[in-house]
């Protein structure tokens, strides 16, 4: 289940990651959260960073001219 949506549409390396983060610090562990975005560096940066911080990437996939990631946070 979703828990919440994030839109970093138009958002360059670092942002989408740092919003992303600061979304999930305000989650509890096993919640969910829907992020689209359209920086070419978020397809190697969000799977690096759920890995490096313990959350994990549940989902990715194309949603029109940007991807959409599903991230369960890590406890």
């Amino acid at each position: 289940m979703i828990t919440q949506d994030l839109d970093a549409i138009g958002l360059l390396c670092p942002l989408p990651v740092l919003k992303l983060r600061k979304r999930l610090s305000a989650l509890s562990p096993g919640d969910c959260i829907a992020m689209r975005a359209d920086d070419p560096a978020a397809i190697i940066d969000v799977p690096h960073f759920c890995a490096e911080a313990g959350h994990t990437l549940v989902e990715t996939r194309e949603d029109g001219a940007a991807q959409l990631y599903l991230v369960r946070k890590g406890g």
